[in-house]
């Protein structure tokens, strides 16, 4: 584990630039099949809304620190604070193509997804300083841990750049121009996954020795944590017998982080420049990019051969 630790993972800032774009066009594609009156519907029956930021800002981080209590001894406190620092982002633009995917609420999911970003200000710092101290005492780890702040710039970049401006060109897009609209929707959708993910693999290419080196760690830290994202969702939408699409939307939402903005405060700033080695949040992290991609179409996939749609 301390090897893991030691660990330098490196992402220049040109493939983080480029993740990023390719990002913008996943949400420009999802927004081609949105109209501006279905928000409406969303915030008149707000239930499923507040569902999902109870999911995502109070359940998954209470819950992800509790499971890095549970494995303390067979994780590196940087390893468990690598999963808080993943489950205090919030949700990852990705998750609105899975949700179109999976057949589920579209317009919930664009609603979570701009919410959690818009909030993720004030919430990321907070919920990563209040359950890592929680969990570097309970775990009786002698580290002290920094209170985060959140570059106002990247915070920018990532509501305005990569999911307010493509969400507002595929919706004026879907209303001026539907014919268009509906020619590139499905084409822009598939094709920005397949470039995504070619993108992440490539990005990460030069780290595969320190992937090789931790993978029977990382693998199934990531699995268990994304295991319990997914279920927080699906369980609290079935707790509180939300209609079946918005019950996929929870899971999608709850299990879809963005792990992107997580990336960019370990190595686009200094945040964390005065911790102890810390490879195990940078790979953790790292692998959650890739992980959840690959579990939300699983998901997404399972949805959509589903006939239950109440």
């Amino acid at each position: 584990m301390q090897t893991i630790d030691s660990i330098q993972v490196s992402l220049n800032a040109g493939g983080m630039n480029t993740i990023n774009i390719i990002l913008a066009f996943v949400m420009y594609g999802v927004a081609l099949g949105i109209k501006p009156q279905i928000f409406v519907e969303v915030f008149r029956k707000p239930k499923s809304v507040l569902l999902g930021m109870l999911c995502q800002l109070v359940l998954l981080p209470a819950f992800t620190c509790l499971l890095a209590i549970l494995l303390t001894g067979w994780i590196s406190p940087m390893m468990g604070l690598g999963m808080i620092l993943v489950a205090a982002c919030p949700g990852g633009n990705i998750s609105n193509f899975m949700s179109s995917l999976g057949k589920a609420n579209i317009e919930l999911s664009v609603s979570l997804t701009a919410i959690s970003t818009a909030l993720a200000v004030f919430l990321t710092p907070f919920n990563f300083w209040l359950w890592g101290t929680l969990y570097l005492s309970s775990a009786a780890v002698t580290a002290d841990i920094p209170r985060l702040v959140i570059p106002l710039m990247d915070v920018f970049k990532t509501i305005f750049i990569l999911l307010g401006i493509p969400l507002l060109l595929g919706i004026a897009t879907s209303h001026w121009l539907p014919k268009v609209a509906n020619a590139l929707k499905k084409p822009l959708q598939w094709l920005s996954i397949i470039i995504f993910l070619a993108m992440v693999v490539l990005s990460f290419s030069s780290n595969i020795d320190a992937f090789l080196v931790s993978v029977k760690y990382i693998f199934i830290v990531v699995l268990i944590h994304n295991l319990l994202a997914l279920s927080i969702g699906f369980g609290v939408g079935t707790i509180a017998k939300v209609p079946f699409r918005d019950r996929r939307t929870l899971t999608i939402e709850t299990g879809i982080q963005n792990s992107g903005l997580g990336l960019v405060l370990l190595l686009g700033t200094s945040i964390f420049a005065n911790f102890p080695p810390h490879g195990g949040m940078l790979v953790i992290t790292a692998w959650w990019g890739i992980w959840h991609i690959i579990s939300g179409l699983t998901v997404a996939t399972i949805f959509n051969r589903s006939k239950r749609n109440v």
